[in-house]
């Protein structure tokens, strides 16, 4: 390729990996809001079919949405889903992450990826289950067509018509989730190990 001038001009692509494969935090922030607009998928991939778990200490989040989706998988498959978004999100008090894998011959393992803490951008959870000792929320509206939604996560809407609630900020104390899949523009973990072991307990018990 060359310039205006005939110079040759060098393309180079600089691609900077923000976490591990257990947590997606590059997402294709252009499909995902087209997709997610039209009430078509909740995330730009297709998911695995598996769950993971995840036990947080706390978690406390700005630009909050709540309301339902459909993850796409394999072969066509679709999966129901709860769409939790945040625009900023701090965990604290620890966080701990676990995905039971099948290795064939090996057995059944499980990995385990654990932190501190973290920070984290533009974030949407797809789950299944969410539990809390506590939840407190600021300025919140129950009840909101999911479309309207503003404020939170980049491209995080639902289906017009469709049940959605939004806060200024939520906080969640004690969490543990079971999820089928995460996207953040951005997720920086602190003190983070990662593991993997002939096991199948996880973070929840």
């Amino acid at each position: 390729m060359k310039d205006t001038s005939g110079a040759q001009v060098l393309g180079r692509t600089s691609l900077k990996r923000l976490g591990i494969v257990m947590v997606p935090t590059v997402i294709a922030a252009g499909a995902l809001t087209v997709l997610m607009a039209n009430g078509a998928i909740a995330v730009s991939f297709a998911i695995s079919g598996q769950t993971a778990q995840m036990k947080i200490g706390q978690l406390q989040g700005t630009g909050f949405a709540q309301y339902g989706g459909v993850d796409a998988g394999a072969g066509g498959s679709e999966t129901a889903v709860a769409v939790s978004a945040f625009k900023t999100a701090t965990i604290s008090n620890g966080l701990c992450q676990s995905v039971e894998t099948n290795l064939g011959p090996l057995g059944t393992y499980t990995l385990t990826l654990s932190a501190t803490g973290a920070d984290a951008s533009d974030l949407i959870i797809d789950m299944q289950s969410l539990k809390a000792s506590e939840a407190d929320f600021s300025s919140i509206n129950i009840g909101v067509d999911a479309s309207t939604i503003s404020g939170s996560a980049s491209g995080a809407k639902g289906t017009a018509g469709l049940f959605g609630q939004e806060a200024d900020g939520a906080t969640l104390t004690n969490i543990e989730q079971v999820s089928n899949a995460t996207t953040a523009g951005s997720f920086d973990l602190h003190n983070m190990s990662l593991s993997i072991a002939k096991s199948t307990t996880g973070c929840i018990s």
